[in-house]
């Protein structure tokens, strides 16, 4: 058995995310163990590129209320407590809505060659932003 100290929290990457995102992770892949875990905290209007996992995601949002969207329409409003499961390979965002902040669990497993088996792509448009916090 292991404790392991908090991490330092550390602002996400521009090329990644739009607006202001903060990563505490959790839990790195360590073999056998492929989990990876972090905490993300979205301010408002803040949220991730277009993604996709390997072997998909589960979100458990802490705090406030957020937003995932698919590239089929969906639009899931999150609240704290939801928890939010993205299959494999389905591209994705998910964030802040435009007037609250959102904290969530972001949970996944890595492909079996080592990694997060996270695909980015482009930044969700404002245009997009706006018709999810719409719907």
């Amino acid at each position: 058995m292991d404790i392991t100290p908090v991490a330092d929290t550390a602002k996400a990457p521009a090329a990644n995310f739009t607006g202001d995102v903060y990563v505490t992770a959790i839990k790195k892949p360590e073999p056998p163990s492929r989990l990876v875990a972090s905490l993300v905290r979205f301010t408002p209007g803040a949220r991730t590129n277009w993604h996709s996992h390997v072997n998909g995601q589960t979100l458990h949002v802490t705090e406030g209320a957020g937003l995932v969207a698919s590239r089929d329409g969906t639009v899931i409003r999150m609240r704290a407590g939801d928890t939010v499961w993205t299959p494999p390979g389905e591209e994705h965002w998910h964030g802040g809505t435009g007037s609250t902040c959102m904290s969530h669990i972001a949970m996944l497993e890595g492909p079996e060659e080592g990694g997060d088996g996270t695909t980015w792509l482009e930044p969700v448009t404002d245009e997009q932003y706006t018709a999810a916090n719409a719907s």
